[in-house]
């Protein structure tokens, strides 16, 4: 009888699993998806030209980390999201909270930024490369472009979001506009903030990914498009799940520290 009300209230809304159940749920997902995937391969329900099985993609993951180089990609691709995503976030920051505590900041910002972020970013690559060229800064570019009107708007939101009654007690007590600022407002949307470069961090990984597949000679993208030229299938499949893998570990990075600073969210 336990078991069954512990079963009824996961169910309750907004409610909150152990971080036991939490992890034997995920791994029983992550093998029923494994468990799919090799059903549909080996029964031959997908052609094996279009879809390796399981075993195809380890054995060509091993191959290219030992024979081809492929950690040498990884680390190039992962330095270009960093790069383009801090400097994102640098920007980002001030931009995003002064939009959302200031009247006439959002006036400015928000208009261009929500025109900016419905600009499709694959477009302008072809641009970046004329204007910029083919190195490091074109990739790194394509990112900024792409994640930076985002997050400028989702740390706005994320600043409103701080309760006004927050700071009209902080008024009451003398505190000044500027204290109100940085003591009650910049504090209390951060656990939010954290929330929102996680989740623009993701994004970031698909914007570099098709940089590198236009205008690349290194990198996770450029090995997918040189593998989608041999219809070497099962390359493709390890590119696409060590970019997952990569950004899940990312994903639990940001959900620690945030953990980490804000213990009572």
């Amino acid at each position: 009888m336990a078991k069954r009300n512990a079963f009824k209230d996961a169910f309750i809304p907004q409610t909150t699993l152990t971080k036991r159940t939490y992890l034997i749920v995920s791994v029983i997902t992550f093998g029923l998806i494994l468990a799919v995937w090799q059903l549909m391969t080996t029964m031959g329900m997908v052609d094996s030209l279009f879809m390796p099985t399981p075993k195809d993609t380890v054995e060509a993951g091993i191959r290219l980390f030992t024979e081809h180089e492929f950690l040498s990609d990884v680390k190039i691709t992962v330095y270009r999201v960093l790069m383009g995503f801090l400097i994102s976030v640098a920007v980002a920051l001030p931009l995003g909270i002064l939009m959302g505590t200031y009247a006439p900041f959002e006036a400015v910002i928000e208009p261009v930024m929500s025109f900016t972020r419905y600009l499709p970013v694959t477009a302008f690559i072809p641009l970046f490369i004329l204007w910029i060229g083919i190195d490091e800064s074109e990739k790194i570019a394509v990112i900024i472009f792409g994640s930076l009107p985002q997050l400028i708007l989702m740390v706005a939101v994320d600043t409103k979001k701080v309760q006004h009654e927050l700071t009209e007690v902080a008024y009451t007590l003398g505190t000044s506009k500027i204290a109100v600022l940085w003591k009650v407002i910049f504090p209390g949307a951060m656990p939010s903030i954290i929330d929102s470069l996680r989740m623009v961090l993701g994004w970031a990984w698909t914007y570099v990914t098709v940089a590198e597949m236009i205008g690349a000679s290194e990198g996770i993208g450029y090995m997918i498009i040189q593998s989608q030229r041999m219809i070497n299938v099962a390359n493709i499949f390890v590119g696409i799940l060590t970019i997952g893998f990569i950004g899940l570990i990312f994903d639990y990075l940001f959900k620690g520290l945030s953990r980490l600073l804000f213990p009572w969210k």
